[in-house]
């Protein structure tokens, strides 16, 4: 039985304001440039309430990446094995797009952790991730065999899905600078997607 006392609702509603804040600055300084000061003052909070919270930079982000993990996963859980095999993966792809409109700084923010060879989630990627991504491989490497999709890589082609989708949110920047004004990428991109898709699985 846990010893540790509940939460009031503004101890509640200070760390969530907390982890807003450091969700907006690593996302926009990364881990290394992001500083405890920057993040109390975007929380609106001082440096000493902040530490109350979390004990260190480290922590708040370990807090959010952790949550991450489990949302970023939560698209992929929910293909089908039993339903139609190119609309599951298609409907896997327009939910990861959705994410990139919806989530662009936690994209961003999961991006920058892998990149600098996953310090604090690297475990995580060895096993949850891996044990579901494995689960669904042998989901579509069936649909291959059964001839109800084209004979592709599965795992190769998760790994296309996740960059051909994320690119939206982590290069957002850069996509919007070469599109110009008025345009909206996620938009334009479900279609292309779309159709670049059922070409690739069709049997």
């Amino acid at each position: 039985m846990s010893s540790e006392k509940p939460r009031t609702r503004i101890q509640e509603k200070n760390r969530a304001l907390a982890l807003e804040a450091a969700l907006e600055v690593f996302s926009r300084q990364g881990f290394r440039g992001a500083t405890l000061d920057e993040i109390a003052r975007e929380a609106g909070l001082s440096k000493p309430n902040l530490l109350y919270y979390f004990a260190s930079k480290d922590e708040i982000h370990v807090t959010l990446l952790e949550g991450l993990v489990d949302t970023w996963l939560a698209p992929l859980r929910e293909m089908d094995a039993e339903g139609d095999p190119r609309e599951e993966l298609l409907a896997y792809v327009h939910r990861k797009l959705q994410m990139s409109r919806d989530y662009p700084r936690e994209s961003r923010l999961f991006a920058q952790e892998v990149v600098q060879g996953a310090p604090r989630i690297g475990a995580g990627l060895s096993t949850d991730l891996k044990a579901l991504v494995d689960e669904k491989a042998a989901v579509i490497r069936a649909w291959s065999r059964a001839g109800k999709i084209a004979d592709v890589d599965p795992h190769h082609l998760i790994f296309s899905i996740w960059s051909l989708t994320q690119h939206y949110a982590d290069f957002d920047v850069q996509v919007r600078a070469v599109l110009g004004p008025g345009r909206d990428p996620v938009a334009e991109a479900e279609g292309f997607l779309d159709t670049l898709f059922r070409r690739l699985l069709a049997p």
